[in-house]
C-alpha cells in the first residue's frame, strides 16, 4: 500500500478530530469520504463494525478508534506538541457522560422516554466545569491548543449548534471564545473541505 487510507465522514465529530491530528502531523493518506447509508464494502471488510473514522496504515494495521488515529498521526510528527497536552479524565468525561447527554439532547427522537431539556441541563453542567478550567489558561491544558482541545471541541460544537441562540445566551464566555477560536482556525477549515463520496474504481 502506497500510503495510509482514511475512511471518514465530514460531519462526524470523531472523524473531525482524527482529520485534524492527521493534518497537523503532515501525515500522507488517501481520504475516502463515506456516505453512512451506503458504506463501501472495502471499509466494511477491514472494519466490520461500520463506523468512521477508520485508518488503514501503510503496513496494513487497522485503527478503528479516533483517539488511536490521533495518537498514530502525532506519533509520526507532532509539531505543536499536542501529545504533551492530553488529559485522560477530560477525554473520559467528554466521550462518556457528555456524549451520552449530547445524543439524548440533539437526537431525542431516537430514544424512548427521553427529556431533551434534562439532558441539555446535564451536559451544561459538564461545560461549566470546562468554563472554570479555561479561567486558568487559554486552552484546556495550557496556553496552546493540544490533544485535549482537539479531541473535545467537535462535540461541544455539535452541542452548541443544536440551538445556537440558547448556547450563545449561556454564561460561558471563556468556553464560547475557546470554541470560536478552534472552529475559526485554518486547521479546522482545512479538514472540513467537502469531498465527493468515494467509490472503488
Amino acid at each position: 500500500m502506497a500510503e495510509a487510507v482514511l475512511y471518514s465522514f465530514r460531519r462526524c465529530p470523531y472523524a473531525m478530530r482524527a482529520r485534524m491530528a492527521l493534518s497537523v502531523s503532515g501525515a500522507r493518506y488517501e481520504h475516502r469520504e463515506v456516505v453512512l447509508r451506503d458504506k463501501p464494502a472495502e471499509m466494511l471488510e477491514v472494519s466490520p463494525k461500520g463506523t468512521v473514522p477508520v485508518l488503514v496504515t501503510e503496513d496494513g494495521a487497522v485503527l478503528e478508534e479516533s483517539l488511536d488515529i490521533m495518537r498514530w498521526a502525532l506519533g509520526q510528527s507532532d509539531p505543536e506538541d499536542w501529545l504533551a497536552r492530553e488529559d485522560a479524565a477530560l477525554l473520559a468525561a467528554n466521550d462518556g457522560p457528555f456524549k451520552h447527554h449530547l445524543d439524548r439532547y440533539k437526537y431525542a427522537t431516537r430514544y424512548d422516554d427521553v427529556d431533551p431539556a434534562q439532558h441539555r441541563a446535564a451536559a451544561l453542567e459538564i461545560l461549566r466545569r470546562l468554563e472554570d478550567r479555561l479561567g486558568e489558561s487559554d486552552y484546556l491544558c495550557g496556553d496552546a491548543r493540544g490533544f485535549a482541545d482537539i479531541a473535545i471541541f467537535p462535540f461541544i460544537r455539535q452541542f452548541a449548534n443544536a440551538d445556537r441562540d440558547w448556547f450563545d445566551a449561556q454564561d460561558l464566555p471563556r468556553l464560547q471564545a475557546w470554541l470560536a477560536g478552534l472552529t475559526g482556525s485554518e486547521l479546522f477549515a482545512e479538514v472540513m473541505h467537502k469531498h465527493p463520496q468515494w467509490r472503488s474504481a
